[in-house]
Formats: C-alpha cells, structure tokens, sequence
C-alpha cells in the first residue's frame, strides 16, 4: 500500500516538473518573439524619405523667348538692264554658288549701241594718227624755217649790210608761222586724244551694261522664288522708286539668323559670343548658336534690344521659317551651394531645411537664401556641402524623428549604406 502511494506521488511529481518544463520554455520563446515583434514595429515605424545631397552646382535664371529662323542673307535679284530673258538655268530650289550666271537677257539696242562705241573708239584712233602725222609735218616746216632765220641772223649781226634786213624779216616772219602751226597741230592731237578717251568711256559703260545681261548669283545659296519665265520682258531694276519685278529670289541658308528681342531688364548682360540653346518643335531637337550681333540699343515702343544668333547649317537640316523657342541664361553665378527648391521651406531671403544626420534622425537648420533657377536655390549659409535634405512632403517629418533616407540621386543606395553603417 505504501508503495502505491509513492508510486502515484512520484508520477505527479513527474508531471509537474514536466509542467513546468514546458511553461518555461513557452515562455522564452513568447518574450522573444516579443522582442522581434517590437524590433519589427520599431523597424516599420520609421518613415521613408527622400533626399538629395547639398551640392555646389552653376546657377542661374533663364528666359525663354519664341522666334523663327531667316536665312542670313535674302535678296530679290533684278534686272540691271531691260529686256528679253533669253534663257533662264534655275528653278526652285536650285542651289547656286558666287557668280554662276541664273538667266541671260536679249537686248539689240545694247549690242547695237556697243557696236557704235567701238566704230567710235577706232575713228577716235584714226584722228590721232592723222593729227600725229600734221604734228610731225609741222614740226619738221618749222624746224626748216627756223634754222634758215637762225643763220640770216647770225650773218647780219656778224657783219652790217651783208644782209638785207628785208630778208631777215621775212625769214623771221616764216619762223613764227611754223611755231604757230606746231602748236595748232599740237592743239589737234590733244583734241583727238580727249576725243579718244570719250570714245574708250562710252565703251566702257556699254560693255559693261552688256555684262549686265548675264544675270549672276552675288553669293551661294538657294532660289526660293522664280518671278520670270523665258522670253518674259524684264524692266531695269536701276533704283528703288521703279516698279520691276526681279527675275529670281536668292537666301543664303547655309548660316541661318535668330532675332530674338530681348528686354531691357537682361539687355546688359547679353555678350558677343555667349552660346544660346534652342529648341525646334518641328524636329523636336535641340541646338546651339552664339550670339553675333547685338543692336547696342533699346528699342523705344518695346523696350528690348534686337539680338541676333547665327546657326551653323551646313547640312541644310534647319529650315528658314521654323518656329523655335530660345533660352536666354543670365544672372549666372559659378560653383554655388545649391538644394531643390522642394528642399527649403522658404520665408524671404531665408528659410529651413530638414536634414538626415549620420543617424538617420531628422534635424531642421535655418538657411539663408540666394537666387533660384525655378528648380534649384542658393545656400548662401546654414548647410554644409554633401549634407542630405530631404525634399518634399516636408510637413509630415518632425525634428527628431527616424527615417529610412533615400538618396533620389543613386537611387537609395546612399541611405541604405547609412543604415548599414549605424547598424
């Protein structure tokens, strides 16, 4: 009987330290899944954020202006002369260089009056050699006479009465004539040369009014417009005042011009050569001209000043006409502490920033503020270089609080090295 009751007692003994055994262990196990439970919450409660590191970037503010290309010389070609087109060699879109003939004029008075000029010029030419030949023969009689009273003089001053004065007289008298008709004859010739020289003018002008009939191309570029057909009679195109219509239409293409007004509040910072970047809707592309040309002066209605930037086409890929839009940058400054404008809730010239510090706490720092581009603003004090400040959403962060940063510029990979390192 005694052993029974012992028996039973030790079984319950038994049962109660295996009771036990398990209770403990279950408990263990409880207060450390409460742990990783409460590790997990603390890990999911910190909130994500955004960031991007403070970096010294150019800044400056740019105006965007709209214009349209025109080629860099544009010219109706006239007609010097009236007439006939012979023959016309180009079309739309022909594509010429410096001086190749485009169309030859028939013109018969022309050629009649240069005829008449040269048949001048060889008459001109007849005289003077006529009047050469009466120099000469004038020249030679006078010589004769002259030697002959040389000589009668010389014997009558020698000895007195060894010649009759009479005769030295007349002598003298034949001396004079001669004289005078050299000069007469010398007076011909000069006439005949200035008559040549008149001659020579007149065929000058004439020829060179002939030349005009080859019309010719004054520099490369590309016939946008044909005005006149063959055998269409042309006026002469000799001053503004007349009413002519030009044979053809010349642009130069190959260098296309942008006029862009630009106001007065930037028009002292334009500068000769600064590079300006367009877009081109219609190609969808982006290009860079230089600033050529400025008008050094505002214009008095629209208080802008005309400015021109030349664009390189030698592909022809740029087409005059085309609509483009021009971003004209001033107000540049170089090397600046610079944050999104997300970044800074901004109060004037000044402002906050929320940064992430090493431990990935929030921290609010007062900043003073620069200028803006419209995406990104100037720290002139407060931050230092390569800090994180978180951008946007910046209300639903406190000072103090944990975040998991994500670093917009490497795509998180920042962040998480920071979560690693202060693990």
């Amino acid at each position: 009987m005694n052993t029974k009751r012992w028996m039973v007692v030790a079984g319950l003994v038994t049962v109660a330290i295996v009771a036990v055994w398990i209770w403990s262990s279950r408990s263990r196990s409880d207060a450390e899944g409460d742990e990783s439970a409460a590790a997990g919450a603390s890990a999911e409660g910190a909130a994500p954020a955004a960031v991007t590191r403070v970096v010294r970037r150019d800044l400056g503010s740019t105006l965007t202006i709209s214009g349209a290309f025109k080629p860099f010389q544009d010219v109706d070609i006239h007609a010097k002369v009236a007439g006939y087109i012979r023959a016309i060699y180009v079309d739309v879109g022909s594509h010429v260089k410096t001086g190749q003939t485009l169309a030859v004029l028939e013109v018969p008075e022309l050629a009649a009056q240069l005829s008449g000029t040269e048949a001048a010029v060889q008459t001109a030419a007849e005289q003077i050699r006529r009047a050469q030949g009466d120099l000469t023969r004038a020249q030679s009689s006078q010589a004769a006479v002259h030697s002959a009273y040389a000589r009668l003089k010389q014997a009558a001053d020698s000895q007195a009465g060894l010649v009759a004065q009479q005769e030295v007289d007349d002598s003298q008298a034949k001396d004079l004539a001669g004289a005078a008709q050299v000069q007469s004859a010398e007076a011909e010739l000069s006439a005949a040369k200035h008559q040549m020289e008149s001659a020579q003018a007149n065929q000058k002008e004439y020829a060179a009014l002939a030349e005009y009939t080859h019309i010719t191309a004054p520099f490369d570029g590309v016939i946008t417009n044909r005005y006149e057909d063959t055998g269409a009679l042309v006026a002469a195109g000799t001053s503004n005042s007349t009413q002519s219509t030009p044979v053809v239409r010349l642009a130069e293409i190959s260098v296309l011009r942008l006029v862009l007004p630009i106001p007065e509040s930037i028009a002292g910072q334009i500068r000769l050569g600064q590079p300006i970047k367009v877009h081109v809707q219609a190609l969808d592309q982006d290009f860079v001209g230089k600033v050529s040309r400025f008008a050094d002066s505002l214009n008095q209605q629209t208080r802008t000043m005309e400015t021109e930037v030349d664009f390189q086409n030698k592909d022809g890929k740029l087409l005059p006409g085309m609509y483009v839009q021009a971003d004209v940058s001033h107000n540049e400054k170089k090397n600046v502490l610079t944050v999104p404008v997300e970044a800074v809730r901004q109060r004037g010239d000044s402002g906050t920033v929320l940064v992430v510090d090493a431990q990935n706490l929030v921290e609010e720092k007062h900043v003073k503020l620069g200028q803006t581009d419209g995406t990104r603003i100037e720290i002139v004090s407060g931050v230092n270089e390569g800090e994180r400040a978180i951008v946007g959403h910046l209300a639903e962060y406190r000072v103090g609080q944990k975040v998991l940063p994500k670093d917009l510029e490497d795509g998180g990979g920042g962040a998480n090295a920071g979560a690693a390192g202060e693990r």
